[in-house]
């Protein structure tokens, strides 16, 4: 049973009118809960470690650096991925990811051009601030004769 009740004179039932009003606030909060649950999960189904555009520098002195780009994706089979992306880009020829100790394997060849030889890139790394989206991946690189030190950055 709902009671009558005049409030400011327009002869609403002021029962009714508070119930639905939990009602709809419940559904809302409700509502709002799920979302926000749905939304962690999709934020923490990031996908696999190493897709993304990474940047950092390679040398093998402090002195002697050189700034590098490398982007990488995975097809749900093999990691694919190019150093230096642009006109001079290097393909990857293989990477593998050991997910026991989160190293980093990549080789790459960059063809031989014009007067340039190829060149051969063999990059061994691994990975740190794996719960942070701008994760870190620091090891060697050698590009053909000469081997150096790397850290690169995920953007």
């Amino acid at each position: 049973m709902t009671a009558k009740l005049k409030v400011r004179g327009c002869g609403v039932r002021a029962c009714e009118v508070r119930n639905a009003s939990v009602r709809r606030c419940s559904m809302l909060g409700a509502l709002l809960l799920a979302c926000a649950v749905l939304g962690g999960l999709t934020y923490a189904q990031e996908g696999h470690p190493l897709v993304g555009t990474w940047y950092g520098d390679w040398g093998p002195s402090a002195q002697e650096r050189h700034d590098i780009a490398v982007i990488m994706s995975w097809d749900g089979k093999k990691i694919d991925g190019t150093v230096d992306p642009g006109p001079d880009a290097v393909p990857f020829k293989t990477a593998t990811l050991d997910s026991s100790s989160w190293s980093v394997h990549i080789e790459a060849e960059r063809a031989a051009k014009d007067k340039s030889p190829a060149v051969r890139y063999v990059i061994d790394g691994k990975l740190s601030n794996l719960g942070s989206y701008n994760r870190t991946l620091t090891g060697t690189w050698t590009q053909g004769t000469t081997k150096g030190d790397f850290k690169l950055t995920r953007d």
